[in-house]
């Protein structure tokens, strides 16, 4: 990336709109928008102002817009920044990004505005990435751990762990120097306390991804049961619409449907799928596959029987049948309306099962929180640190693992050398996360996922 071209870019979505915003950024922004901008000399006002005019090419005005002003450090990228407010126009905007290409700017490969604020230190790598996951956050909970992470409060913690880490290490290397003397300026007592706090830091942060990726990416929640158990009466019944056709007829679901039902912050991707049975033609076939096949792919399963028609046995193979390995299941007994109380107190399972009649919408709501409280098993705060990045995740459980060595070698007392190797390890993978150690392979991975206007 050359820092001395200014790049421009579209940054809000292609389409015709109301409004389109061209975003300029590099320490010509300013000059190339004023060579075309008839109004206020923009050179001369200051930072943070908003300015009515015309767009020019030679004598042909291509529009009015606003031209608001962001002169470094105080912009996004800490450049000089100029944001082009024109009419959404499909050929306003590509006439106006041309002109302006014309007049010395290059086109912004995707993230390169982003880009260029870690690159300038606005942001660390993990707030870049964050700006990423807030423009693709989808529900209040992702949104709120994305903001979370872009105010700096997964860096702040990090950093911390960094800072304890390398007044340790610098003690230990200085051992190094003196190393004849044999002395020891670093108490090995207080720096094994040190690592086990650290330790139990970074091992919160690792389990904090289940609950992390289940905030980013959402549930996969597949219901399953035999036909005419009431699945899409239960689908509907969720979703509080007539999203699935309801029969009385087996087998009238023969595909998946697919939507999404979002429950206190959370979004859970339903999947109503073919009853469970012994296929009597060949696209009952497929469908009953393509069942079994979403259920494995699941993280919830919501196992649905009739209360009235199943028998104990035909239950119990089932439930052998469909529990797998690392799937949540929820068994749920429904048509209850049909049933006395004392058959409802005799129903196999009865203790286990959530009853409920999906036609009536009786107990719904507590089903929905079964759904939930089987993603999140604990209240959530909104200052709470979670992990949602793989990269993330992994650079973590690197650290965990250098943090494991250094423990065993202070137990079995190895040379500060050794002791010093693996403290830089654990402080490379820590810093990896922030951007304190950085590829360009990584960040040509990481910023090529980003819009190109970001």
């Amino acid at each position: 990336m050359n820092k001395e071209e200014t790049i421009v870019a579209l940054a809000t979505p292609n389409g015709v709109g109301a409004i389109g915003v061209i975003r300029l950024s590099g320490p010509d922004a300013i000059s190339i928008a004023g060579s075309v901008f008839k109004g206020k000399d923009l050179t001369k006002q200051e930072s943070h102002t908003i300015h009515f005019g015309q767009i020019i090419d030679g004598d042909i005005v291509l529009d009015e817009v606003l031209v608001s002003l962001f002169i470094a450090p105080r912009s996004y990228t800490r450049e000089n920044v100029v944001e082009i407010s024109c009419h959404g126009s499909g050929y306003i905007i590509e006439s106006i990004i041309k002109l302006l290409i014309k007049k010395g700017a290059t086109g912004a490969k995707p993230g390169e505005f982003t880009l260029r604020a870690f690159l300038n230190g606005q942001l660390d790598l993990s707030q870049a990435e964050a700006v990423a996951d807030l423009i693709a956050s989808n529900s209040k909970a992702s949104q709120q751990v994305a903001i979370q992470q872009l105010r700096g409060g997964f860096s702040s913690q990090l950093q911390q762990l960094r800072d304890q880490l390398v007044q340790f290490a610098s003690l230990v290397e200085l051992e190094l120097d003196f190393s004849e003397e044999d002395v020891e300026f670093a108490n090995r007592a207080q720096l094994k306390q040190l690592i086990i706090n650290i330790n139990q830091v970074v091992s919160r942060l690792i389990e904090s991804f289940e609950l992390g990726n289940v905030i980013k990416q959402g549930v996969n929640t597949v219901i399953a049961g035999r036909p005419n158990a009431g699945k899409s009466t239960l689908l509907n019944a969720l979703l509080n619409e007539e999203r699935a056709i309801v029969s009385h007829i087996p087998g009238t679901t023969r595909d998946t449907i697919e939507e999404i039902l979002n429950i206190n912050g959370i979004n859970f991707r339903l999947i109503d799928t073919a009853g469970i049975r012994e296929a009597t033609d060949a696209i009952e076939k497929m469908g009953v596959e393509r069942t079994m096949e979403k259920i494995s792919q699941s993280a919830l399963l919501i196992y649905v029987f009739d209360a009235v028609e199943i028998t104990i046995e035909q239950l119990n193979n089932d439930l052998k049948r469909l529990q797998k390995p690392g799937i949540t299941m929820l068994v749920v007994a429904n048509k209850a309306d049909l049933l006395t109380k004392e058959q409802l107190l005799s129903l196999p399972h009865s203790q286990s099962a959530i009853i409920i009649s999906a036609k009536l919408k009786r107990h719904i709501d507590e089903l929905k929180r079964k759904i939930y409280s089987s993603a999140v098993k604990h209240q959530l705060s909104g200052d709470e640190t979670l992990v949602t990045n793989i990269r993330h995740l992994e650079a973590l459980q690197k650290t965990e693992a250098a943090l494991a060595r250094l423990l065993n070698g202070m137990e079995t007392q190895v040379t500060s050398d050794f002791l010093a190797m693996d403290i830089k390890q654990a402080l490379h993978y820590l810093g990896e996360i922030t951007g304190a150690v950085t590829t360009d392979d990584l960040l040509d991975n990481i910023f090529s996922k980003f819009c190109i206007g970001k």
